[in-house]
């Protein structure tokens, strides 16, 4: 198992710049199973989710073309349907969430799919209901195969129909779109995701000739076409890599420019930054963080306590509460941790109190942090990374602590963040990777 060793109290400083978005790229490159036609799609993020994802397609017959680093061609011409029926197949798609974004489109284009329980993060319940009643209005039904916890869905005629979704899920939000672009009629969907993952996908699905209104809204209107071609797409930075970086810059930061940010798509990420104390700067398209002795939590206009919860967007994305809880470990000033989406993405506080955070956990999903101010820096430890964002928040905990620390398991980092050791001892950091 690979580690990571961090040697703790360098300052970064710098220019760092972010890889492409994740969830973005898992949805756009399962889009390209829509068409014949190649699709190309570039700031592709070179880590191990979307590797594993593409990997995938290449098994069932997706002719990949890797142009450059981060620039990838799909023709998705010469499918082997059969293979998704296969336990090979079925087992794969256990092993990677973003396997569930290939329902969509293949339901679509091929009236049929196979679902099996997707793997990914430990983070509590993340159910798929709100796919398959999107799938079951458009007409598809389903068929359970008790023998292998498998799901064979079935859709020949699909039917485009208003829906009103039970929860704003983005990769479900995602899936119905794929699905329903190529759907007789009309499609509504109300209560729809609208992070600008879906609004990327949108875009890129009108290239190829869909007709998508209400990109940006909580009301999508799909008018269903005949068949999609070919398009090229950028991927947006990341904006949780963005977040990331504001972390590390203003615990451990001498000075950082974090290049091309897509600052109208970060939503109110720099403002939750700044309702901790941290001071961020826009210039053009980048941002800028100085070096940062003291931030002090604001608190609300009546003086009670600052509170920062998860919403769905354009509200705090649930992936950055790691992070913003970390750096509250060191400010002047209390906050409240209210991690509302999912039941388990808290319990990694526990190493940060090993470290010397003073942290109350009051349940799975809430956490008071009383910042300490920089008075008592946290201490090395050693510790396993749980999650993707869980793991690079112990990072930054581990970049500003006093001594030497380990982080385990980062593989759960290798599938969030590109070459993230060799990015950041570029900027002054001191992390070695070791293991097979």
């Amino acid at each position: 198992m690979k580690s990571f060793i961090i040697e703790g109290g360098h300052p970064l400083q710098g220019t760092i710049t972010p890889q492409g978005a994740k969830n973005e790229a898992l949805e756009v490159i399962c889009a390209a199973l829509l068409t014949d036609d190649p699709v190309r799609i570039d700031n592709i993020p070179d880590i191990l989710d979307v590797k594993n994802l593409i990997n995938l397609l290449v098994d069932i017959g997706v002719k990949v073309t890797h142009n450059a680093r981060n620039s990838y061609t799909f023709q998705a011409d010469e499918l082997k349907l059969d293979y998704l029926d296969s336990i090979e197949f079925v087992k794969k798609c256990a092993s990677l969430r973003g396997s569930v974004l290939m329902i969509g489109p293949l339901l679509g284009r091929f009236g049929k799919a196979t679902v099996a329980k997707p793997g990914g993060d430990k983070i509590g319940r993340r159910r798929l209901d709100t796919h398959f009643l999107g799938f079951k209005n458009l007409g598809a039904t389903f068929e359970k195969d008790p023998t292998r916890e498998v799901y064979h869905i079935h859709g020949e005629e699909l039917t485009g129909k208003y829906m009103l979704l039970d929860e704003a899920s983005v990769t479900g939000t995602a899936n119905i779109i794929m699905a329903a672009v190529m759907a007789k009629g009309t499609t509504t969907i109300y209560n729809a995701a609208c992070e600008p993952y879906i609004q990327q996908l949108c875009h890129l699905l009108n290239a190829m000739g869909a007709n998508i209104s209400g990109i940006a809204s909580n009301l999508l209107t799909i008018v269903g076409v005949e068949h999609l071609h070919g398009a090229s797409h950028t991927v947006l930075p990341d904006m949780i890599e963005v977040g990331s970086f504001i972390g590390m810059a203003a615990m451990v930061g001498n000075g950082v420019t974090i290049k091309n940010v897509s600052v109208r798509n970060l939503g109110i990420i720099p403002d939750a930054f700044r309702r901790l104390g941290v001071q961020v700067d826009v210039k053009g398209d980048d941002l800028f963080i100085p070096r940062q002795e003291h931030y002090e939590v604001d608190s609300f206009i009546d003086g009670t306590i600052m509170t920062l919860s998860d919403a769905t967007w354009p509200g705090l994305t649930p992936d950055l509460l790691s992070v913003l809880l970390v750096v509250a470990t060191q400010a002047r000033g209390s906050v409240l941790i209210h991690q509302k989406m999912f039941e388990s993405r808290l319990f990694f506080v526990d190493k940060l109190i090993d470290m010397g955070a003073n942290i109350i956990l009051c349940d799975p999903h809430r956490a008071v942090v009383i910042g300490q101010d920089h008075q008592k820096r946290l201490r090395a430890g050693r510790m396993t990374s749980p999650d993707i964002r869980a793991g690079i928040a112990l990072l930054i905990a581990a970049m500003s602590a006093d001594g030497t620390s380990r982080i385990e398991n980062i593989a759960q980092i290798d599938r969030g963040y590109q070459d993230i050791e060799k990015r950041l001892n570029k900027l002054g950091a001191k992390i070695q990777r070791i293991g097979d």
